[in-house]
């Protein structure tokens, strides 16, 4: 079976960047599979990139090599890293953006050397896809860079219990759909409230009339407030932050 890599970046495929990765690895590792997971990460958002790959890393079969780039800080001093964790690897900047996989126990990081042709604005071509078809290739981990102890790790903020029994939460991303995740895991029942509407909690967006709010838990397991056939983000006038609050149902 072929090695598969994967790509997740901001760059859109307008302009050709995500074809000089692909260039480089298909040159340096011809037999690898590549997958297009996205590219179209909000410009710069390393939040909404995490999160993106914290949903698919762990879905795709052992020895798969995932390379992840939403760099900001592209040709300044952050790391690049390459790591390996639960029997994968991944390959990205140090900003926090492969913390899902640093997360877990056993991961460990290599920082990788950033070539002197490199270019400082394209280190996605010129240090990490170089770096994925080694490792696609068959490259321990250890023969691309030494150790790196203390990468950058962003966790999702954890909701908190109010005095009232309530459970304070937030959004911490918005969907495609306009969809608004919050950081609400695994409730079932109750409602939500949130931007002053109280929104019952339904199994699936079908229980809901067409052009009306409603909360439900999705497939991540984290509450998501919707809009049956419409868009919860733009209608209830939600962004990342906005403050949630879940009200278990009496009992």
């Amino acid at each position: 079976m072929p090695t598969l890599i994967t790509l997740l970046t901001d760059f859109g495929t307008a302009d050709g960047y995500v074809a000089e990765m692909k260039g480089v690895l298909l040159t340096l590792a011809p037999g690898a599979t590549i997958v297009d997971v996205a590219h179209d990460v909000s410009p710069q958002d390393v939040e909404c990139g995490r999160l993106a790959l914290a949903r698919y890393w762990r879905r795709f079969p052992a020895g798969t090599v995932h390379v992840a780039v939403v760099d900001p800080g592209v040709g300044s001093g952050r790391a690049a890293l390459a790591v390996a964790s639960d029997d994968r690897f991944l390959v990205g900047p140090d900003n926090g953006l492969l913390s899902p996989a640093l997360l877990l126990r056993g991961a460990r990081a290599v920082a990788l050397a950033v070539p002197p042709a490199a270019a400082p604005t394209f280190h996605g071509r010129d240090v990490f896809a170089p770096a994925a078809a080694a490792l696609a290739s068959g490259a321990a981990l250890d023969a691309l860079g030494a150790p790196h102890a203390a990468p950058v790790v962003r966790r999702t903020s954890e909701p908190r219990r109010l005095a009232d029994g309530g459970i304070e939460g937030e959004v911490i991303t918005i969907d495609r759909f306009g969809n608004a995740v919050t950081n609400c895991l695994g409730l079932r029942g109750g409602s939500i409230e949130v931007g002053g509407a109280s929104l019952p909690l339904r199994r699936t967006y079908a229980d809901t009339p067409s052009g009306a709010p409603t909360a439900l838990v999705g497939s991540s397991g984290l509450i998501e407030i919707a809009v049956r056939d419409g868009n919860a983000a733009r209608q209830l006038g939600l962004a990342r932050g906005a403050r949630v609050v879940f009200r278990p149902a009496a009992l």
